[in-house]
């Protein structure tokens, strides 16, 4: 069964933390580092979303890019152009969670197939996995910019099963983005939740994830317990 089933990890905010550059922003912004973070990630995917819907397609460094001129811009911090870069590169860096590498050798060990699935270019997502140590458990690298679209439209999910001939129904999508399983869901693959903290809540839509998890460690026994009951 295993050897058969082909697995989508979303990466950002999933395998890799997008708030591992903590330390480096109370350099800028102080005790406002935990909230400046998640405001410039919240833009980011925000500005994904609008550029998806409008068809004006940059690719995902750019939203990035976008994003962290906004923070800035709302917190009145003033960065100059080597600071700003100096966040973008690092940004390129970022850590793996915890249980990453063991969840995905987990799954690999299992016979499934592993695909990395992302809304960043496929270089810049190849940087980041290999300086993460997680490189080499995917067997490619799945990029919406293939496609100049992003998650949730439901082209970068057939985009995704196009290319690594899969079928919908024996596909699976890991992520800790409710907006990215929803968009899955929909596009008729199955789709895991992975709930990393306690007082994250799924969006209360009629599409619902078909399983949930605390851990990528919990990736290859989830799923082979669904198919084989």
């Amino acid at each position: 069964m295993s050897e058969k089933v082909t697995i989508a990890f979303d990466v950002y905010g999933t395998l890799i933390n997008t708030h591992g550059l903590i330390g480096m922003l109370q350099r800028h912004v102080g005790d406002n580092a935990a909230p400046f973070s998640k405001l410039w990630r919240e833009k980011q995917l925000e500005y994904s979303f609008r550029r998806g819907l409008m068809q004006k397609y940059l690719n995902f460094g750019v939203c990035t890019a976008q994003a962290l001129d906004y923070a800035a811009l709302s917190f009145g911090v003033a960065l100059t152009e080597q600071e700003k870069e100096e966040l973008l590169i690092a940004y390129k860096a970022l850590p793996a969670f915890d249980d990453v590498k063991r969840g995905l050798e987990e799954a690999k060990d299992a016979g499934f197939r592993l695909y990395a699935f992302s809304n960043g270019k496929a270089s810049d997502i190849e940087l980041l996995l290999d300086r993460a140590g997680i490189g080499g458990y995917f067997l490619d690298i799945i990029s919406v910019d293939e496609v100049h679209s992003f998650k949730p439209d439901p082209a970068v999910y057939r985009h995704f099963l196009d290319r690594a001939s899969a079928q919908a129904e024996k596909s699976w999508l890991v992520s800790a983005n409710p907006f990215d399983v929803i968009g899955a869901r929909a596009a008729e693959m199955q789709a895991i939740w992975l709930q990393r903290f306690p007082d994250l809540v799924m969006d209360p839509w009629e599409i619902k994830p078909t399983l949930i998890i605390n851990t990528i460690e919990s990736v290859a026994e989830s799923i082979t317990g669904w198919h084989q009951a």
